[in-house]
Parts: structure tokens; C-alpha cells; sequence
């Protein structure tokens, strides 16, 4: 019999709201823009996990390859009796390897989809009888606190993926800033930090064969018919996705080939031919480059650990007394 989750609703009051309030702002914008969060309902959720495995994709394979090497050295470094939180929860490989290694009393996921929070930690209650699992519906990119009832007087913070890639330098460092409020002084953040690399070998991986990665950016739109009163139709849109140089950034864009025009509860937007909609960036990183970020927050660098062929990297940083003060939001 699966074991209880517990579960905490941390989500702003206005969450809600947000969803229209987010998409009629960036439909609205020039250029027009939505934040990556906006992406993860429970069917991008679950298109996310697809991507994770496709063969082009390679920040997840090698982020478990660098974590089942290290893992025991993580697990000295964060410490006997350490909890574990999981920004982005989901039941993948990365995290396994860090219970098993580090064998914690308790773990908490946080992530903002609800439903897909409530599947992947009940996984791992099922999945790891001994381990007190809670949940917690939360928005990380604002500042967060531990929920009543989790023993966190020493924990962990797990940032993988390289999601913090998706914020712009400024929100990146907003966010390091929020984990530092959240975490004890000396507590631990580990976090996966995608590398700058050969144009070719990025662009590969937002643009798989299988039309995942497009499927997961059209995905978006499906979500605005589903949920908002719009007569907006995703297959009038293209996923494109390509390599900033200069900003050391993918971006992924949802482009009109003709011009067209859009409702979206009462308001009209246009689209000239050839206009995007700007869903995503993924900023790449040099390992001094991130170093220097994460100081500026507040965080020590203690170790780090690559891949071979350098491609991704895991960081563990320690919080230190100092630090910025979190702003409201990381978002735009």
C-alpha cells in the first residue's frame, strides 16, 4: 500500500490569475514573450520527461553520469542525518541516486504543476517505504520557506537539470538569492549547470528528430485553448529553437509563418508573418562564470564535477552568512 505524502500549498494567492495575467502580458509585449513556467501543466510535465530521453538530449544522461559518480562524495558532504529538497520534483534517476546514497529521513519535492507533483512524490513514498516524502506546491522562482513539519534543520537543495539556465543573469541571480533565504547557514545546494559548447551539439538538442522538444513548446498553446477563452490554433505555429551567440543562450520561439490575428480572453493580438512568440531561453554557462554568479548570492563554491567531454557540470555550493536580499520574484 503507497504511503502518504504529505502535502503543502505554497502557492502565491495569485496563481490563479497568474496563467491569464502572464500570456495576455507577453502576447502583448514587443517583443512578445512568455515565461518558461508557463510550459509546465501536467501534459508539458510529462512532455519534459519525454525530452529528457531523447538521444539528442544530452544534459540528463550526462547530469546522471556525473551524479552516480559522485554521489557517495555528495552524500559526505551533505552530511549525516541531512534532509533533501528537490526544486522541480519529478521521479527520475538524478534523485534516486542521491537517496540511496545519502540515505535521508526525509524529502521534499517543490514544484508548481500540482498534479504532476502529487504522481512523481507518491512514486517515491511507494518506492522508499522508510522515507518521509512531502510536497509542496510552490513557485521556486519566488522566494520560499520550509514547510510546518519538515525536518529541515539540515538540508540539501537539489537544482537539477540546469534549470536555472532558463533565467536571464539578472532572475538567476534573484533566484540563487531565494535559495539562500530558504536555506540554514552551511546548508548545501546542488545544482546542474549546463556548459557552452559546440553550436551543433546544443542546437541538436532542442531540435530532437522526434518532435518532442516542438511538441513541448506547442504545448503551450494547447494550454492557453485549454485553460483561457482564446481561438488560438497551435498548428499555426512553428517550434523553433537555435543558438545565441552572443548571449550564450538557446532560445526557443513558437513562430508564425503568416500573418495572422488571435483572441485571447476578449483581447486581440496580431502576428505579422514571421513573428515569434519568445518561450524560452537556456543560458550556457563557463565554470567560472557560474562560480562568480553564485558567490555574488551568497553561496560558497566547495566542489564541482564535470563530464569528459565537458559538457555539463554539478556544483555544490555552501550558504554563507552574507547574501542579497530576495526580491519579490525572479520572474520578468
Amino acid at each position: 500500500m503507497a504511503l502518504a505524502v504529505r502535502f503543502h500549498d505554497q502557492r502565491p494567492e495569485d496563481a490563479e490569475r497568474s496563467l491569464r495575467e502572464e500570456v495576455l502580458a507577453g502576447f502583448a509585449g514587443q517583443p512578445k514573450a512568455t515565461p518558461p513556467k508557463l510550459f509546465y501543466d501536467r501534459r508539458g510535465s510529462e512532455l519534459f520527461e519525454r525530452i529528457c530521453r531523447q538521444p539528442e538530449y544530452y544534459p540528463t544522461r550526462t547530469e546522471e553520469l556525473i551524479l552516480a559518480r559522485a554521489a557517495h562524495d555528495i552524500a559526505d558532504l551533505a552530511g549525516q542525518g541531512a534532509s533533501l529538497v528537490e526544486l522541480g520534483s519529478g521521479a527520475s534517476r538524478k534523485v534516486r541516486l542521491l537517496l540511496e546514497a545519502m540515505q535521508p529521513a526525509s524529502y521534499l519535492g517543490i514544484d508548481l504543476s500540482e498534479d504532476f507533483l502529487r504522481a512523481s512524490t507518491q512514486r517515491l513514498a511507494s518506492d522508499y517505504p522508510a522515507l518521509e516524502v512531502h510536497a509542496a506546491c510552490a513557485d521556486f522562482s519566488r522566494p520560499l520557506t520550509l514547510p510546518d513539519g519538515f525536518d529541515g534543520a539540515h538540508p540539501l537543495a537539489f537544482f537539477p537539470g540546469s534549470s536555472i539556465g532558463n533565467f536571464d543573469p539578472p532572475q538567476a541571480l534573484a533566484l540563487l538569492a531565494n535559495l539562500h533565504g530558504l536555506l540554514p547557514e552551511g546548508g548545501g545546494l546542488l545544482i546542474g549547470v549546463d556548459l557552452v559548447k559546440e553550436r551543433e551539439v546544443l542546437e541538436a538538442a532542442y531540435n530532437d528528430r522526434a518532435g518532442v522538444t516542438a511538441a513541448f513548446n506547442l504545448n503551450l498553446l494547447e494550454r492557453v485553448r485549454r485553460e483561457l477563452d482564446s481561438d488560438i490554433e497551435p498548428d499555426r505555429f512553428v517550434h523553433r529553437a537555435f543558438f545565441n551567440e552572443a548571449a550564450s543562450r538557446i532560445e526557443m520561439h513558437l513562430l508564425s509563418p503568416r500573418a495572422q490575428e488571435v483572441a485571447i480572453e476578449g483581447e486581440r493580438f496580431r502576428f505579422a508573418a514571421g513573428e515569434s512568440l519568445h518561450t524560452e531561453n537556456s543560458y550556457k554557462y563557463s565554470l567560472e562564470g557560474f562560480r562568480e554568479l553564485a558567490g555574488r548570492a551568497g553561496f560558497r563554491p566547495l566542489t564541482q564535477w564535470t563530464d569528459p567531454q565537458a559538457l555539463f557540470s554539478v556544483h555544490y555550493l555552501q550558504r554563507t552568512r552574507a547574501g542579497l536580499t530576495p526580491p519579490a520574484a525572479c520572474g520578468a
